[in-house]
This record gives C-alpha cells, sequence and structure tokens, in this order.
C-alpha cells in the first residue's frame, strides 16, 4: 500500500509546465522527498481508459501519435536524438531501464532537463513471464529508485515490458503497483542495425506503415553495441512524414490529464 500512495504522487516536479515541454526542476533529495508526502494524494495516475491491459495505440480519434524511446543499452544516439526534438520542439517519452540509469545517469538527467517524460523498462531488462509477481515488483521498484536518483525527477506511472512480453498477469501486476502497461503501434526494428538487415530507410518505412490515430511509435536510443544508431537518422525522417500525412506529436503525458482536446 505503501508503493501505490507513492506512487499517486508522481510527476510533482514539472508536470505544471508540461504544455510548454518546460524543464523539470530539481532539488535536494530531502525537498524531493517532503514534495512527495505533500502531495501523495493529488498526483497524477493513470486513467481507467489506460488500465486492464496493454496500450499499443492512444485512446483518440485524432490525428495524432506518440514518439518513444526505449534505452537499454549504450547512448550512441542519444545527442543526435534530443538535438533533433529539441530542434522542431516536439515531445517524446524515454523507457530508460535501471541499470541503463545507474550506468548513464548524466544521458537520463539530460532527457530530464529537455522536459521529457520518463517512463520505467524494468531494472535489468528480463522477460515478466518468466517472474513472479513479488520479483515483478521488485523489478519495478528498483528501476523507479534508480531512474528518479539519475534525473532527479519524478518518473511518470508508465512501464513498457520488456520484449514487449506481456501476460494478462503480469500487467495485472504492474497495474497493482500502479502503472499503465505503455507498448507500442510498431517497433522501427532500428535497434538490429546493418548487422541485422536494417537501414535507416526501412525503419522510417515501418515507422510511416503504422501511422494512424493514436499510433506509439517506438524507437531506440542505442545501437546495442553496434556504434549505428539507425533511429537517429530515421527520427527527422519519421517526424516530417507524419507532419506531411497531417499528424500531430504529442505528449504521452497528456492522457494523465483530463484533456478532451485529446480524445
Amino acid at each position: 500500500m505503501e508503493r501505490r500512495s507513492a506512487l499517486a504522487g508522481l510527476l510533482y516536479a514539472g508536470f505544471a509546465g508540461l504544455a510548454g515541454l518546460a524543464g523539470f526542476g530539481h532539488s535536494s533529495p530531502a525537498a524531493a522527498a517532503a514534495g512527495r508526502t505533500a502531495q501523495a494524494a493529488a498526483g497524477p495516475r493513470p486513467p481507467a481508459s489506460l488500465l486492464g491491459d496493454e496500450i499499443r495505440r492512444l485512446p483518440t480519434s485524432r490525428k495524432v501519435l506518440a514518439l518513444t524511446f526505449n534505452a537499454a543499452w549504450d547512448v550512441d544516439g542519444i545527442d543526435t536524438v534530443l538535438a533533433e526534438l529539441r530542434r522542431r520542439k516536439l515531445p517524446a517519452t524515454f523507457f530508460p531501464t535501471g541499470e541503463f540509469a545507474e550506468a548513464h545517469p548524466a544521458a537520463v538527467r539530460s532527457i530530464a532537463d529537455a522536459g521529457h517524460g520518463l517512463g520505467n523498462h524494468s531494472y535489468s531488462h528480463p522477460y515478466f513471464d518468466d517472474l513472479s509477481t513479488a520479483e515483478r515488483a521488485e523489478e519495478v521498484r528498483e528501476a523507479d529508485a534508480a531512474i528518479r536518483a539519475a534525473s532527479g525527477t519524478e518518473p511518470l506511472p508508465f512501464f513498457r515490458f520488456p520484449y514487449s512480453s506481456t501476460t494478462p498477469e503480469s500487467i495485472t501486476d504492474v497495474n497493482d503497483l500502479g502503472y499503465a502497461a505503455i507498448e507500442f503501434s510498431t517497433d522501427t526494428n532500428g535497434y538490429l542495425g546493418p548487422q541485422g538487415g536494417m537501414s535507416v530507410d526501412k525503419a522510417v518505412e515501418r515507422a510511416v506503415d503504422a501511422f494512424a490515430p493514436g499510433a506509439i511509435i517506438q524507437m531506440h536510443v542505442g545501437g546495442n553495441g553496434s556504434g549505428v544508431v539507425l533511429d537517429a537518422g530515421a527520427l527527422p525522417l519519421i517526424v516530417d512524414a507524419a507532419t506531411a500525412e497531417g499528424y500531430e506529436v504529442i505528449d504521452l503525458r497528456r492522457f494523465l490529464e483530463a484533456a478532451p482536446g485529446v480524445r
């Protein structure tokens, strides 16, 4: 119950500046803890429309889509991705693992400083269907702590399953911890790199083929050790294609608000 209560206070830092994508404020650990306690009963939580199942398309009929990036390996593409998002004044949501946050705290802090949302991608990237309820909770809790420590902000109440391997039981466990299971409409597969038969053009094609109201595009900030981050090169082309087809790139955090304009 302590965990569920604490999660009710998520996003106290910087959430009010969401519309302008302002950078999150930083405070001392003591001040942050005090803020979480003071606002534990009032913070945004996933609405009912995002609970009970995995979310592969956002609940909207509008021509909007969301850009998301997983972060579990290297940081080879992070500067390029953040620079492109900054240049175009676009939001994205990043899903680091706890191990990534511990290994690359400066990268996670740079995401938060840029005003983007940080979800939870587990601590060690295991298959959740192989874990018990207690083990799943530990993965989520440890990742939450690592991401918070690295970023200086509260992570979002959004969880993305490693390998997108979901079961009804694991989704229930994640929901019970206060998280919506945010998956994706398509993965560009850019993380496979040239050695995996992928190219920038193929990554863009996979994204464009999935364009639909509420689409969630998954990319990666690293190249899984290959040194080539195809998604960093694909990002501007995906955004150009979305704009040409009349799509607006929106922030997943808008679905934590009662915002009729998004529906």
